[in-house]
């Protein structure tokens, strides 16, 4: 049985928006407005699902209380933060297959956040930052640039629905 999202307690929605800061810098607080509803586990009674006007925008993982991005979510942060702050560019011609959800391989590479780190939640975007996708980072910036062969991100969502 589902559970319907609710409306945070104040120490909750103050978690949220100081992970989202910790996370992606101060400004990301702004991804989580005070009109955000949240669901949480039922056995844990932990937040899981952080939703905003009934579109959801974030998962908190439970492996390491992290945010992991919807493509929504993703949309709403890419307009927050300025370029390139957590954005993996690629090359013309690769975009179909990442609007779809496949994963970005290193030669696809063109430019990356320079404060980049392996495991950090990332948005995939064009030459003319559009976004494609929202995943995880395998590389560091340097690697990412570097390695010829090989995933680079793992995305999670492609921003086209199939």
């Amino acid at each position: 049985m589902p559970v319907a999202p609710v409306k945070p307690r104040l120490h909750e929605y103050r978690r949220i928006r100081m992970i989202a800061a910790f996370q992606f810098g101060k400004e990301a607080q702004r991804l989580f407005p005070r009109t955000v509803r949240i669901v949480k586990s039922p056995h844990t009674h932990k937040i899981r699902h952080i939703y905003n006007e009934g579109v959801l925008l974030a998962t908190l993982r439970a492996k390491d209380g992290f945010l992991a991005l919807t493509i929504d979510g993703a949309r709403a942060l890419k307009q927050i933060l300025h370029p390139p702050k957590y954005r993996v560019r690629v090359v013309n011609g690769v975009e179909d297959y990442i609007l779809k959800g496949g994963d970005v391989f290193a030669k696809h590479v063109v430019n990356v956040d320079p404060a980049l780190r392996p495991e950090e939640e990332v948005l995939v975007v064009d030459s003319r930052d559009r976004l494609l996708g929202v995943g995880r980072s395998f590389f560091n910036t340097e690697e990412m640039l570097s390695f010829k062969v090989g995933a680079a991100v793992k995305v999670r969502h492609g921003a086209r629905k199939l």
